[in-house]
């Protein structure tokens, strides 16, 4: 997969990565984000041989014969798989710096604010098993906050909620830390499974996840639309066998996932529980931010913000915000050794 090239380079290059459990997304200095990829592995399970990485691999996702599996190698955001994580950070790697160099990379990761040590360590063991020359953790919501441009480093509390593919985190950060933070594994990729089963019980039609994500992303709708949009779903009919095709409304979509929001909507108002009530105020003023894929399911502010009675706001960039941030760590030295969780790892 990766060809010797002969061309070297003295330092590597400085570089922010949002390890996520759907996109692997790396910014590096001076450059920006440079990398987006699923985070997609397709190995072959006799020899162990990796096949793709990347878009190649989320093309065969449910379309593999037995002797190939595609598998996503993050689970909830943290390593579930060392190995194939291994193989899927060093082809992201090779991309961004094909070049050989002498000294390894300055990394600064995000990581999942309730990550356990080990889960951290196996990050850190990764990185400098591939080279880095330095490695930072960095609380995700507090990437997503600074690249949010919210004022993390004041004595101010501000509310983030991020909806990733394997998480939905909720926390307050406040003098560049986390104050309160809670989490679920109810996130993106748990909208896409209850499409699937909902269309499954209901319609006697078994689709795959490709297409429910595609039916979430194109009409989906928390709340009724000027325009009810429809969408032509393709599966296998459960009742005979064979292919077949029907049309749902972005209605109907929305009963489908209503479950798998309350969920999340039942972190954001635990956090807010646990908010200690000199930040109270401050949460009440600058209302909530929404940040990550799941964020941009359309309405999903709305009913967050009817549920807790605050006014919630979608973030400039919510799919590149933790990659923002980290990208701006690295030009803010002072700051990155402030917010890092993980001191100490030369």
């Amino acid at each position: 997969m990766f060809k010797s090239l002969f061309s070297f380079k003295l330092i590597g290059d400085s570089l922010g990565i949002d390890l996520g459990t759907t996109n692997t997304l790396i910014y590096k200095k001076g450059k920006g984000i440079i990398l987006n990829l699923p985070s997609v592995v397709a190995v072959n399970k006799k020899s162990g041989k990796v096949l793709g990485i990347g878009n190649e691999a989320k093309q065969m996702l449910g379309k593999t014969p037995q002797n190939i599996l595609a598998i996503r190698p993050m689970l909830d955001g943290v390593i579930a798989d060392f190995d194939i994580t291994r193989k899927m950070v060093e082809y992201f790697l090779f991309r961004v710096q094909p070049q050989r160099v002498i000294i390894g990379s300055k990394l600064v990761i995000g990581v999942p604010s309730q990550a356990t040590k080990v889960e951290r360590r196996a990050l850190v063991d990764i990185a400098k098993e591939l080279g880095a020359r330095k490695v930072y953790l960095v609380a995700e919501p507090v990437a997503a906050a600074i690249g949010a441009d919210l004022p993390i480093s004041e004595p101010v509390g501000n509310m983030i909620v991020d909806i990733g593919g394997g998480t939905s985190e909720a926390a307050i950060v406040s003098l560049n830390g986390v104050v309160v933070s809670n989490s679920t594994r109810t996130a993106g990729d748990e909208m896409d499974q209850a499409i699937v089963q909902y269309i499954k019980e209901k319609h006697n039609l078994y689709i795959g996840e490709g297409m429910a994500e595609q039916m979430k992303i194109d009409v989906a709708c928390i709340y009724p639309p000027s325009e009810n949009k429809k969408i032509k779903v393709s599966g296998r009919d459960l009742n005979i066998g064979f292919p077949s095709e029907i049309e749902i409304d972005s209605e109907e979509i929305s009963i489908m996932l209503t479950p798998v929001l309350s969920s999340i909507a039942d972190v954001v108002e635990k956090t807010l529980e646990e908010c200690p009530p000199d930040l109270a105020s401050d949460i009440m003023k600058n209302g909530i931010y929404l940040t990550g894929g799941g964020a941009c399911l359309k309405g999903f502010d709305r009913y967050i913000s009817e549920r807790v009675r605050l006014s919630v706001k979608l973030v400039p960039e919510p799919l590149l915000s933790v990659a923002l941030g980290l990208g701006k760590l690295l030009d803010n030295r002072d700051l990155l050794s402030t917010v890092e969780i993980t001191p100490n790892l030369k």
